[in-house]
């Protein structure tokens, strides 16, 4: 029945205009946010240790204790997963619009208070730093599944994939704009307040206005979805929702005749059909009836998401980390506070220019074309070939002359990435579930991804640590070492591959027919019809 809607098959068949490209503006500007917030504190963690953990007549720089590393790199992810699972939920039930407005203030509020951490000693700023970066996180967990699902019920069969991919490469533009901003900032620091390297001046090398460069880095997050909080509360309603769940089709065709600037009927006389049809398909999540249709659905959205965050978020979070390994960036003490920032910045942001923004921009040209299942298998299948050409022939590619080789090898990793499960992961979810439960099936395959990018942060902080007890970073245990600790991702990676077969492909379907809106309410709608001998619509 939901299929023979007039609002919905408008919708399904509508060419690409306008409120299409407004929609992916509004939408990705907060994943803009998002990938900006997430990374930026990657290239702050260096001078957040020099500035607070300096110690006297040290040989190295100051550092964030592993315990104080973790929490900073780490505390968004725990946020992030909270707020996934809860605004997911609440999109459900409350509505995909009024929730919407509350993730972008939450994002806005955090942001500016990140860079406003309270008291002068280390112990205060770190604590409230990791205080407002988790609820910073729960804003962004929830624009993970309400963004992917308006986009999703917005747009038309043809190109959906693209709209949705599209929402989410808005995350490239992010961590390269957080790489500019921190190159921004701390080459006009470096210029106005210069210093010594720390081998010159341990004391001297840390400007005392390096304080501000952090802060202001954090804060900058704020600005770009400070400007979309208006246009996405002129948003309407998305129509699957307000026609599949909340059940009032005549509003559902009102506000998407506005939108698609076309008249849709509000066939009065479906409405009845529907509620008298109530309840054939309103069975919950933890139902038998949704695991026997989504359950192995559900599995493979979560894990393939899980598995892919694992290696995705400790790469980039800890770029900085290989870079030094392989000599890219110079060692601590040959630098500065703000030039350390400022090559750390560069590295990243080469990295996300060459390989991380193309990679998401090739989903997008893609998607429709060769299907969601072909682009993550060979995206997983890629990710694996290149971790292992990386880490088994380790010391080869440290050797000075093959260093630029190492980065290319690195980047590629990244490019299938992106061109591959870092944006499938987020595209199918949005399309294989009922409208009623799509928000919060997301919700869990994000959440499920971001307990993976846990795993990723944390683990590769000590995994990666080298394994003799004389090299490790100090406060850290010995580790298993860069090049094991790249073996292990390509055998995530493998894995992941794997799990790709338990998803479906969704490509040219509408979300009624992948998600089985109407399955049994055909045959319901059949007995009505015979037991009250009158017609009933389908």
């Amino acid at each position: 029945m939901a299929n023979d809607l007039q609002v919905l098959n408008a919708l399904d068949v509508a060419k690409t205009q306008l409120y299409h490209f407004t929609a992916i503006v509004i939408a990705g500007m907060g994943f803009f946010t998002d990938a900006y917030d997430l990374f930026c504190i990657s290239m702050v963690t260096k001078l957040l240790g020099r500035i607070y953990y300096h110690h006297d007549n040290a040989l190295k720089p100051g550092s964030l204790p592993p315990n104080v590393s973790a929490a900073v790199n780490g505390v968004a992810f725990c946020g992030t997963l909270a707020g996934q699972l809860f605004f997911g939920w609440l999109g459900d039930k409350m509505g995909r619009k009024k929730v919407y407005g509350m993730t972008l203030m939450i994002m806005v509020i955090c942001s500016i208070a990140s860079g406003l951490s309270f008291g002068h000693t280390p112990k205060s700023v770190m604590t409230t730093l990791c205080f407002f970066r988790f609820w910073l996180g729960f804003g962004i967990g929830g624009d993970y599944p309400l963004s992917a699902t308006i986009m999703s019920e917005y747009a038309n069969k043809k190109t959906r994939g693209a709209f949705i991919a599209a929402v989410f490469a808005m995350q490239g533009f992010g961590i390269l704009a957080g790489g500019m901003v921190a190159i921004i900032v701390s080459a006009a620091f470096k210029g106005a307040f210069p210093a010594p390297a720390y081998e010159v001046d341990a004391l001297a090398s840390t400007v005392s206005q390096a304080d501000f460069v952090w802060r202001i880095i954090l804060m900058f997050g704020a600005i770009p979805a400070g400007l979309t909080y208006y246009w996405r509360m002129k948003m309407p309603e998305t129509a699957r929702y307000t026609a599949l769940v909340a059940k009032n089709l005549k509003q559902a065709a009102n506000d998407m005749s506005k939108v698609l600037q076309v008249e849709i009927e509000a066939e009065p006389e479906k409405v009845a059909a529907i509620s008298e049809a109530k309840g054939v398909n309103e069975f919950g999540l933890c139902s038998k009836e949704f695991l026997r249709r989504h359950g192995l659905h559900l599995l493979g959205t979560a894990s393939t998401w899980f598995l892919l965050d694992i290696a995705f978020y400790s790469q980039n979070l800890f770029q900085k980390d290989i870079f030094s390994a392989i000599g890219w960036i110079p060692p601590a003490q040959t630098m500065n506070a703000l030039e350390e920032v400022y090559k750390i910045a560069r590295a990243q942001t080469l990295i996300a220019l060459c390989s991380t923004v193309p990679g998401y921009w090739f989903t997008v040209a893609f998607i429709d074309r060769i299907g969601r299942f072909a682009i993550q298998l060979m995206g997983f299948f890629f990710m694996t070939v290149f971790m292992f050409a990386l880490a088994l022939p380790y010391h080869h590619w440290t050797l000075k002359d093959h260093r630029i080789g190492f980065v290319v090898m690195y980047s590629l990793t990244f490019f299938f990435a992106n061109f591959g499960p870092n944006a499938t992961t987020f595209v199918v979810p949005a399309e294989i579930f009922p409208a009623r439960l799509r928000s919060t099936c997301h919700g869990i395959s994000a959440a499920a991804g971001k307990a993976g990018a846990m795993v990723g942060a944390f683990g590769f902080l000590y995994a990666a640590q080298p394994t003799d007890p004389k090299k490790t970073d100090a406060g850290y245990p010995p580790g298993i070492g860069v090049r094991n600790s790249l073996i292990v991702l390509g055998c995530v990676n493998f894995l992941g591959m794997l799990f790709t077969f338990l998803v479906p492909e969704s490509n040219g379907k509408s979300l009624e027919e992948m998600s089985r809106e109407n399955e049994g309410e055909e045959e319901t709608v059949s007995e009505m019809r015979a037991t009250s001998g009158r017609t009933v619509p389908v």
